[in-house]
């Protein structure tokens, strides 16, 4: 879709759940509020409290909110200092990636019992094609609504599901089904859900977009729909008005693929405040090559590419980065490279951000892993396995500081290259 909005919620019973569900497959089904209702779950004496999920330094941002949160204008992507402005009664809490992830495996599993053809779309939403499942387990809405049933008595957790023709008005579905509903785009009445929503309710409707639409008087996807297709052209260009005539008719080929291969993990962080001490950096970048490498590690993937990402107070970003010999998915490794790369970067400017990525990736399994000249047997592989093994049953809290994991002393060494 395009930009954040907020959708009307389903009152229609047109479109509501025991709407005809004929010609309807596809299902998108999104957790509601899901970090924040991971952590209510998690601290049940939360429950009916505003739960802001987020940095929660001075530069941090909102990732998740309660629904009694977002009554008070609270939403994703906001400033926390601002969510803090508009509810201070709200319990803030950093995000608990382990956790989340979790959660997740384990609603995808209740997904993948019906279908196999499952699409993720991140850690709290997923489509599935359900055209194969009716014999088993009856209409796709029949269907939606047992998964909702399951998510809740097995997860305790709520989703809104969108059931449609396509991706397009799925998606469109499940989101103004949100809170905790379900929510049927009959094939027979697409035009009647689908034309009168404002513009920004399509894919690829961004502020810029839906300004040059709003000047030329197009308000509603109904205005797009009927506007001359050259007066879209002059607009917004030939890729753009072709992609959202056909949204706006309700039309949306794609498939679902249950196959989505990852092209790239990444972990990055904000300094509260602007930082230039080699030390400090050092252990920003270690802590988040062991993010990237336990995230590697639990998807079963290894990285050819090592990338970092740097911005600068005034907001400029760098990049760098290294393809290695051997893909990897150790997060010693992926420091060394990481480090060698920051180092060669200009010296003396205050740092806002830094990151570290790893791309290439591809199976770990299938990809052949070589031994260094002299190395041991067994090694930093190893030893992330057995943190990795520790932190799924205690928690990663237990581990300890990067650099003790690692084995690394923080300070620079005499070669500023080679930490």
């Amino acid at each position: 879709m395009g930009r954040s909005q907020s959708l009307p919620r389903g009152g229609d019973p047109r479109f509501g759940p025991d709407a005809d569900d004929t010609g309807c497959p596809i299902l998108h089904v999104d957790m509601d509020a899901f970090y924040a209702s991971v952590e209510v779950r998690h601290r049940p004496e939360l429950r009916g409290r505003a739960v802001v999920v987020g940095g929660v330094g001075p530069r941090g941002v909102v990732s998740s909110a309660s629904y009694q949160a977002r009554r008070y204008g609270v939403r994703s992507a906001m400033p926390t200092m601002r969510a803090r402005a508009l509810c201070p009664h709200a319990v803030f809490l950093p995000p608990d990636f382990t956790r989340y992830r979790a959660a997740s495996r384990a609603v995808m599993q209740i997904f993948r019992d019906v279908t196999p053809l499952v699409e993720p779309l991140s850690l709290d939403e997923a489509f599935l094609d359900v055209a194969g499942a009716r014999r088993l387990f009856g209409s796709p809405a029949a269907i939606a609504r047992r998964i909702r049933e399951r998510v809740a008595a097995e997860q305790g957790l709520t989703c809104s599901v969108g059931v449609a023709p396509n991706k397009f008005l799925a998606k469109l579905g499940s989101t103004r089904a949100k809170p905790d509903g379900l929510l049927v785009v009959p094939a027979a009445r697409v035009l009647d859900f689908l034309h009168p929503l404002p513009v920004s309710a399509l894919w690829g409707v961004g502020e810029r977009s839906e300004q040059a639409l709003l000047r030329l008087g197009l308000r509603t996807v109904g205005d797009l729909a009927a506007a001359p297709i050259g007066m879209l052209r002059t607009a917004l260009g030939e890729a753009a008005a072709a992609h959202l005539h056909e949204l706006a008719a309700g039309r949306d080929p794609r498939r679902v693929s249950p196959e989505q291969v990852e092209k790239s993990i990444g972990a990055e962080v904000t300094f509260d405040v602007d930082v230039d001490d080699p030390d400090e950096i050092r252990r920003a970048l270690l802590a988040l090559a062991e993010k990237v490498g336990a995230r590697l590690r639990a998807a079963g993937q290894v990285g050819r590419t090592v990338s970092v990402k740097v911005r600068l107070s005034d907001f400029r970003t760098v990049t760098r980065s290294r393809t290695l010999d051997v893909p990897t998915d150790v997060a010693r490794e992926m420091f060394d490279t990481a480090w060698s790369l920051f180092t060669a970067l200009p010296a003396g400017e205050l740092i806002r951000l830094v990151g570290v990525r790893a791309e290439g990736l591809t199976a770990a399994q299938t990809t052949p892993r070589q031994l260094a000249l002299g190395a041991p047997e067994r090694g930093w592989r190893e030893a992330e396995a057995a943190a990795d093994a520790a932190a799924a049953r205690f928690g990663r809290s237990v581990i300890g500081p990067a650099s003790l994991l690692t084995g690394h002393n923080t300070r620079q060494n005499e070669n500023p290259t080679r930490p």
